[in-house]
């Protein structure tokens, strides 16, 4: 039943686009297994005619039709297969657009949870295994069918008792198909799994390449590789061995069918029950069909295989977004951007400890607020809250007196930007990179944001300056450069609201000095909440939260703070007095 209701689902949201090209390729199969049985009705006339009879006039015309039917069967044959192609490419792109759409659209919790390289083995693997199910497994279906029927009309038009006997063999091998589409359905999964490990596993070689160098574990990683890749060569082993069983049981069947039929039919041509050439005929009938049967037979391992995939598929695709809006939400509307959190609680997962608890905060609009406290203490949630990137248990977030719960998701992200220390960057051009924050920014508008960022001085230096491709997540550039470019993509997008996460940690005294001049230029007269581990970097704020264990344990100015917190006069004692 869940097999059922996966098949109509696929058609609905897939096939039924290419109704008419898998018609047509329909078309063509019809011809394939016209010209098939034509080839075998043939040899009736050839022998009888050609070699008893010896017609000096078939002796021409029957090779000619026997030419014609070899060439309609293998232009058909191309036009078939071409045209399912094209539906199965296309099929593959709807498919992956609708994953990778389903993605892009998905809770960060969601992305939180797998692995990349998983949803990359979903995107290459699986599709692979729906798509051949919807298109080569239908065209095989189809033609293979006709086929088959069109050879049995031959086998029967030749002699009924010897077809009869030969058609044993199908369900024999109808239950050996199923039995084995069953296990490779199983397999399927597991070589799914291991592609995902492997996946995974080559992201993180990627990405930490110059880890694996300076500590030296290149035969260590080797060593990994080799489990991983050994591992999927194992699974995909199983499923070619799965699909390879069919031979001997169908070399098998066929092999028994043939002796009997030679035996039966040997007794018939003695009692002058059948001719020469009927048998002939029905012979090359039985042979021809040999191939078909054994494609319907293995058509149930492939029906499987795409099954076991869009059951991995489909949820990701149907994927219901916690985060949602609902009808009655209005845009944001920022004046001063002042943001206020009202007894806010919050956990990652319902298994796992309360994250946040019970935080009351007042941000002023267009002042900075900062907060302080121990990495894990709740600092980088609390951030992560505003632009709803994750959902709240209880309490409520307000900008400007204004829920954000009941805004438009994308009124208020529109109004927030990001830096972080972990600075992002995309495999592109600098001017790509910086007009992230704006796809419709101008020339001028982006060159501007560079000026003030203070990246022009290195985007000069660089080979082709602002067109210059910086590699996989800014690899050619420094630490300094890439979060310069963060800073001035920030620039121009032009929200109400930033949001500052470590964004001058690990930098040099001069380069740090630089990204604080830009930030002073990013921050004016704008909402800025800010996390650093340098207290030196937020002295001046207009008010400082001292986080622990998911609480507001003090709030105040710098001053103020030094007199108030323990907590807070240790961090500065330890980074300010004593550096």
């Amino acid at each position: 039943m869940e097999n059922t209701l996966i098949l109509k689902r696929l058609y609905k949201d897939y096939s039924k686009k290419f109704v008419k090209k898998i018609l047509l390729s329909g078309l063509f199969a019809i011809f394939v297994a016209g010209s098939t049985s034509a080839i075998a009705w043939l040899l009736d006339p050839a022998i009888k005619k050609i070699f008893i009879d010896r017609d000096q006039t078939l002796i021409l015309v029957i090779p000619i039709l026997i030419i014609i039917s070899f060439s309609t069967k293998g232009v058909s044959l191309f036009f078939a297969k071409a045209i399912m192609i094209t539906v199965g490419e296309e099929i593959k792109k709807i498919l992956q657009l609708d994953m990778i759409k389903s993605l892009l659209r998905a809770d960060t919790q969601l992305i939180d949870k797998k692995h990349s390289g998983k949803f990359i083995s979903n995107l290459t693997f699986d599709v692979n295994m729906i798509t051949n199910l919807l298109s080569f497994a239908v065209l095989n279906l189809f033609k293979d069918s006709l086929t088959l029927i069109g050879l049995l009309f031959v086998m029967f038009f030749q002699n009924w008792k010897l077809s009869l006997i030969s058609i044993i063999m199908l369900p024999l091998a109808s239950f050996a198909a199923r039995s084995l589409g069953k296990r490779v359905g199983k397999v399927s999964t597991q070589a799914q799994e291991k592609s995902g490990f492997l996946n995974t596993y080559l992201i993180e070689i990627f990405k930490n390449h110059k880890l694996i160098k300076i500590f030296q574990r290149e035969d260590y990683e080797s060593k990994r590789a080799d489990k991983f890749v050994d591992d999927l060569k194992e699974k995909n082993k199983k499923i070619a061995i799965i699909y390879v069983r069919t031979s001997p049981i169908m070399e098998t069947l066929t092999g028994i069918m043939i002796a009997i039929l030679i035996y039966y039919s040997g007794k018939l041509i003695i009692n002058d029950e059948i001719n020469i050439n009927n048998f002939f005929s029905f012979l090359a009938a039985m042979m021809l069909a040999y191939q078909p049967v054994r494609s319907l037979a293995t058509l149930n391992i492939a029906v499987n295989q795409g099954l076991s995939a869009a059951k991995r598929i489909l949820p990701i695709i149907d994927n219901q977004n916690k985060i949602i809006e609902n009808i009655d939400d209005t845009n944001l509307k920022v004046v001063d951007g002042g943001i206020k959190f009202k007894n806010v609680r919050f956990r990652y997962d319902k298994e796992e400890k309360e994250v946040l608890n019970s935080i009351n905060l007042e941000i002023v609009g267009k002042k900075m607020t900062a907060l302080v406290g121990h990495s894990g203490s709740g600092k980088s949630t609390i951030m992560s809250l505003i632009p709803r990137l994750y959902d709240i248990d209880s309490g409520d977030i307000l900008i400007d007196g204004q829920s954000i719960y009941k805004t438009k998701i994308f009124s208020l992200r529109e109004n927030v930007s990001l830096v972080s220390q972990d600075t992002t960057l995309f495999d592109d051009t600098i001017m790509n990179n910086i007009a992230y924050g704006n796809l419709n920014a101008s020339n001028d508008e982006i060159i501007q944001a560079a000026k003030s960022s203070f990246s022009e001085d290195f985007i000069n230096k660089m080979p082709n300056k602002y067109e210059t491709i910086i590699g996989e997540n800014g690899v050619r550039l420094s630490g300094g450069e890439k979060q310069r470019i963060s800073i001035a993509r920030a620039m121009i997008k032009k929200s109400s609201i930033i949001l500052l996460d470590e964004a001058t940690s690990s930098l040099d005294t001069e380069t740090e000095s630089k990204i604080q001049e830009a930030l002073k230029i990013l921050t004016e007269n704008r909402t800025t909440v800010v996390i650093a581990h340098r207290l030196s970097t937020i002295l001046n704020s207009n008010k400082i939260y001292v986080i622990d264990g998911g609480e507001v344990i003090a709030s105040g100015k710098h001053q103020e703070l030094l007199l108030s917190s323990k907590k807070y006069k240790n961090y500065y004692e330890k980074q300010i007095k004593k550096s």
